[in-house]
C-alpha cells in the first residue's frame, strides 16, 4: 500500500470519527508534535487519548477544504486547506514519517499566530 493511501485512510478515519481505526497505522512509540511545535505527545495511547478531545484542539467551526499529498521514500506531507469560524481560509502542512508502512512521527506546521486568532 502506498504511503499516500495510508495517510488518506487516516484523514478519512478522522472525518468519520474512527480514532481507533486511525491509530492502527501508527507504531506504539510514535511521536506527535502539535501546532506551535512545543507540545509533544509520545506513544500511541497518549495520541489516541488526545483524539477524544479533538473538538477542544481544533478552532471552532474547523473544516478541511482541500487536501493534497506529496510522497517521498519514507515520508509524506499533507497540505491541508482549512477554514474556521474566524478564519476564512488558510493552509497547514502535516509531515508523516514512516517505518515499515507505519507512522512513527506526525508533525504539524502552521502559522501559529493565525491559529491562535482562530480561537
Amino acid at each position: 500500500m502506498s504511503l499516500t493511501s495510508i495517510v488518506q485512510r487516516g484523514w478519512d478515519a478522522v472525518g468519520a470519527g474512527d480514532f481507533d481505526g486511525l491509530v492502527k497505522d501508527y507504531v506504539e512509540n510514535m511521536v506527535f508534535v502539535m501546532p506551535g511545535q512545543e507540545d509533544v505527545l509520545e506513544g500511541r495511547q497518549a495520541f489516541r487519548s488526545a483524539l477524544d478531545g479533538l473538538g477542544g484542539i481544533l478552532p471552532p467551526g474547523f473544516e478541511i477544504t482541500g487536501l493534497q499529498h506529496l510522497e517521498g521514500a519514507d515520508e509524506m506531507v499533507s497540505i491541508v486547506g482549512w477554514k474556521s469560524s474566524k478564519i476564512g481560509g488558510s493552509q497547514l502542512s502535516v509531515l508523516f514519517r514512516f517505518r515499515d508502512d507505519k507512522i512513527y512521527e506526525e508533525r504539524w506546521f502552521i502559522d501559529t499566530e493565525q491559529w491562535k486568532r482562530a480561537f
